[in-house]
This record gives structure tokens, sequence and C-alpha cells, in this order.
């Protein structure tokens, strides 16, 4: 009995020493964009600007990692006022009424060296869609500059408007409903 209760005493004190590490975004190194395809003929591309993320790891390759990330749907930006002032309208983001977007994974796993298939809850214009993310760790570094661990990431994916209810007045013809995400970052150890 003194045996199992010092095993189980071991295997706890193990346990609780592996910390989870906090990753926190790069604000200056960071982007997510999308693109559209407009009448069929041609790509539309453009960016959220203000967004923030943070990744959660107890493992150095990342293969638990719990992602977490929040947008702005104002900061919008597609290089046309008047067309980022009209997807921030009713007709599209309703930024107004819905002013965030949220992605919080619920599961990681592996799909090859340095790539991952990360699952979660992504809410947009409201509604909330389990999506599924391509994932490719980059690598970790010391950055040279502030002396600190940095690893870095680039996340893929195609999400349909219409799963969110996004520009429903506007069929696939006009903007196509699939649309396309690329969001690279880095991340600093907290």
């Amino acid at each position: 009995m003194k045996k199992l209760t010092f095993a189980l005493l071991f295997v706890a004190l193990s346990y609780s020493g592996m910390a989870q590490t906090v990753w926190k975004m790069d604000k200056a190194h960071a982007q997510l964009k999308f693109d559209v395809t407009h009448l069929g003929i041609s790509t539309v591309s453009g960016a959220f600007t203000d967004f923030d993320a943070t990744v959660t790891a107890e493992k150095p390759d990342f293969s638990d990692a719990k992602f977490d990330f929040t947008g702005q749907t104002a900061s919008i930006n597609t290089g046309v006022d008047k067309r980022d002032e009209h997807l921030k309208s009713p007709d599209f983001f309703d930024a107004a009424k819905f002013s965030t977007l949220t992605f919080k994974s619920t599961s990681v796993k592996k799909a090859g060296a340095n790539k991952y298939k990360v699952t979660g809850d992504l809410t947009l214009h409201g509604v909330t869609k389990p999506v599924t993310l391509d994932v490719w760790y980059r690598g970790t570094i010391t950055n040279p500059m502030s002396k600190k661990p940095g690893a870095g990431f680039r996340v893929t994916g195609t999400i349909k408007r219409s799963d969110f209810g996004i520009g429903s007045n506007f069929p696939n013809t006009v903007v196509s409903d699939e649309v396309n995400i690329v969001a690279d970052g880095e991340f600093g150890k907290e």
C-alpha cells in the first residue's frame, strides 16, 4: 500500500511540474488575411488589422497546443474604403452588432512533420460553428533582439460564409461562398 501511495504521489507531483507555457502574439509580426472570388473571374483579398491571439502548450512541439484568437470585425481592410464600409454593414459582417470574431481550439491532431489539424469553435456574425484549420509550426528560435524564445505559425483553411449567415443576399456567382484564410504569426514566450 505504501508503494502504491508513493507511486501515485510521484505521478501527481510529476504532472503538476509540467507547466503550461503561454505564448503571446507579436502584433508587429502577425497578419490575418482572406480572399474570395468576385464574379468567378478575380480574387479580392483583405485582412483584419485588429486582432490578438495566444497559444498555450506544455509540449515543446506544440502537439498539445490550445489556440485562442479574437479579432475586431470593424478592422476589415481590403484597400478600398467603399468596399470596406459595405463589408462592415448589415449586408455582410454587421460590425456594429457583431463586433468580434473568435476562434477557440478544441483539439489538435498531428498531420505530418510540424503540421497539425486544429479543430475549434469559430464564432462569426453571432454564429458558432466547428472548423478545422491546417497549422504549420514553423519552429522556435531565440529572438536576436529580445533574447527570448519565439515560435512561428502559419494557419490556413477555408470556411463558407453561408455557414455564418454573411452576405446571404449575394449569391456565389457574385462573391464566392468559400473564403480562404491565411494567418501568420510570431509568438513570444510569456
